[in-house]
């Protein structure tokens, strides 16, 4: 196996670091996607590539994308650079960094299967949030007809980049934050099973969120119909594996 760390970021400058500083013990390659941040941001993603240029490769994208699309730049550098495996943290730091060996060993253990965060809240997340989590995870369960996804937003992740690979050839993924969903959603359509890890997530480091309430959530209600259409008639397929 030969794995990375995908991060995306878009005006984390103030977060950024210390995620990296906190990195650095695992000794993994890391690439750093610049979707088109500001000049404060880009600058500070400069330093740190240049301090740390044994371990981490910055990728700059002319202008920004959204999250979906800087994350599918990181994995197709990853591929391209012939790593097996990635990982997918964010830029914000509200991911508990000290978790990635548990998802290095469950990717040992499991190199075909998807590894997937599920968060563990404190009491402090906000009502709305927690129930929107719940809402789109229902319907990741109908869409994938199972219950093998227990949370399908959170962007703390190990992909099998061989399944990553077939689909990217065969799809358009979302490219914003209903990227998250889409991915999981379509690789467990394909075959790929999942194992399921708990980790603490807390409020970003910065306090900056960069969820569009109105539009994201559009984004991701549409992904949710689209999905279900494409799970319709899939049915018999998806039927037959649940009763295997």
């Amino acid at each position: 196996m030969k794995t990375c760390i995908v991060i995306p970021v878009y005006n984390h400058h103030e977060a950024i670091g210390q995620v990296v500083d906190a990195l650095r013990q695992f000794n993994t390659p890391c690439f750093l996607i610049n979707d088109g941040s500001s000049t404060p941001c880009s600058l500070e993603l400069v330093r740190i590539a240049q301090q740390e240029k044994q371990w981490v490769t910055l990728h700059e994208r002319s202008k920004n994308g959204g999250k979906g699309a800087a994350v599918i730049t990181g994995l197709q550098l990853a591929l391209r650079n012939e790593f097996t495996h990635a990982i997918q943290i964010d830029a914000d730091g509200q991911h508990h960094i000290e978790d990635i060996p548990l998802f290095l060993s469950a990717s040992a253990e499991n190199p075909d299967k998807l590894i997937l965060g599920m968060p563990i809240f404190d009491g402090s997340i906000q009502k709305k949030r927690l129930y929107g989590r719940q809402f789109t995870n229902l319907w990741i369960w109908i869409n994938t007809l199972s219950f093998d996804i227990s949370d399908g937003m959170c962007g703390f992740r190990c992909y099998p980049l061989a399944a990553v690979d077939t689909l990217l050839q065969a799809t358009t993924l979302g490219q914003h934050m209903d990227f998250d969903i889409d991915i999981i959603v379509r690789l467990h359509w394909q075959g790929v099973k999942v194992v399921n890890i708990g980790t603490v997530v807390q409020y970003p480091l910065d306090g900056i969120s960069h969820f569009r309430m109105l539009k994201d959530n559009g984004l991701i209600s549409k992904k949710h119909a689209q999905l279900f259409l494409g799970m319709l008639w899939r049915l018999p397929t998806l039927l037959a594996r649940h009763w295997r």
